[in-house]
């Protein structure tokens, strides 16, 4: 055991000094700090040392490889559409509301099929999972529950911090931590079904590259990861922002990568207000919130960022042949109703209880003022 912790401090100490691990090193760490065969002043030395270098992609693919093999439930959704993820890496400065929930069930109303995969609330007060959750869809399923809701609805997500999906670790060590480390991104990619299609936002702009080399190093067929601005330039967001500059970089199918920048003008949109933006903190509120943008209400400025974030994925996969038509054709499943009668048949697949998840939503239905 003394040569064990002798050997991971040591690695420790290299990272420190800036040097790099492959991406077996980086998986057999990985495992260790999984497994808990290191003490948690070992692993928190570990995480902070490797997150003050920079990770590098065959680092953060290597803890992928790490999660993914050794603490996470595999399913195979039978479906005959390419399978496609959205998330955010949460640690950012701006906390919006759960605008890439609004984008996932925008895309899976237009038919692209959305395997989810995110976390409860770590350092915001609402996360994906649950904001999700307060809408009636069951987040403490099986994942058999979950693959079943992506064959019958086109959407369904995996709670990255339940036993039922990663039984091991990673849901405990996301618990522990409020800075933002290599798991943010790695573990947001241990997704059970394993899309190759993905669409990510990330903390900082000097997470975009190493991001998407990792997926394109993982395997991914097309990916887009981006960072948002606001219009000073001083706060950053995991999502095309509506308050200044988004910086993109996109894989496509040939392994070639290219980067860009848009503005909110670029894509047809109005300067927004942060305040606008912000997340009361309120699950519920939030819940109704959502609710009255994928009715076609809410604000225009929450329908906008709304549809900037489905813009990628309905491009990415051919629905719009550019990031500004993808706006335009969001901002049209909105107004027609088709987003929210998704959530509708997602809170019905996604549980044990069809009845309980329905029921829970239509009360929320009602409370927002939407006509039945």
């Amino acid at each position: 055991m003394d040569e064990k912790l002798r050997t991971f401090g040591a690695a420790v100490n290299s990272l420190m000094k800036g040097k790099h691990l492959s991406r077996a090193q980086a998986k057999e760490l990985f495992r260790q700090v999984l497994l808990r065969e290191q003490p948690d002043l070992q692993q928190g030395a570990f995480l902070a040392a490797i997150t003050a270098k920079g990770a590098t992609p065959q680092e953060i693919a290597g803890s992928w490889e790490a999660i993914y093999e050794f603490d996470t439930i595999k399913v195979t959704p039978n479906v005959s559409s390419p399978l496609v993820d959205n998330c955010g890496t949460g640690m950012d400065a701006l906390k919006t509301f759960n605008i890439s929930t609004a984008a996932s069930i925008i895309a899976a109303a237009d038919g692209v099929v959305m395997a989810r995969h995110g976390a409860r609330a770590i350092t915001s007060r609402c996360g994906t999972i649950d904001i999700i959750e307060a809408l009636g869809v069951d987040v403490e399923c099986d994942v058999s529950v979950v693959k079943r809701s992506i064959e019958t609805a086109g959407i369904g997500v995996f709670n990255g911090m339940s036993s039922k999906v990663h039984p091991t670790a990673l849901g405990r060590i996301l618990s522990q931590i409020r800075f933002g480390t290599i798991l943010n991104v790695a573990g947001s990619m241990a997704n059970p079904a394993l899309p190759r299609f993905g669409v990510r936002g990330v903390y900082s702009p000097s997470m975009i590259a190493p991001t998407l080399e990792t997926m394109r190093e993982l395997g991914y067929h097309r990916a887009i990861v981006f960072h948002g601005k606001n219009g000073p330039g001083t706060k950053g967001m995991d999502e095309m922002s509506t308050l200044g500059p988004t910086t993109i970089m996109e894989l496509d199918r040939k392994g070639s990568i290219s980067s860009y920048f848009i503005t909110p003008e670029m894509m047809g949109i109005r300067l927004a207000r942060e305040e606008d933006l912000l997340t009361s903190g309120d699950r519920e509120s939030e819940a109704l919130r959502l609710l009255r943008i994928l009715g076609g209400g809410g604000g225009r400025v929450e329908q906008d960022i709304v549809c900037l974030n489905a813009s990628p994925i309905l491009y990415m996969m051919g629905r719009a042949d550019s990031l500004r038509n993808g706006v335009e054709r969001a901002r049209s499943i909105l107004e027609n109703g088709r987003g929210l009668r998704k959530l509708q048949d997602w809170t019905r697949s996604q549980s044990a209880d069809p009845a309980i998840g329905a029921s829970k939503l239509q009360g929320l239905i009602a409370r927002a003022g939407i006509p039945a």
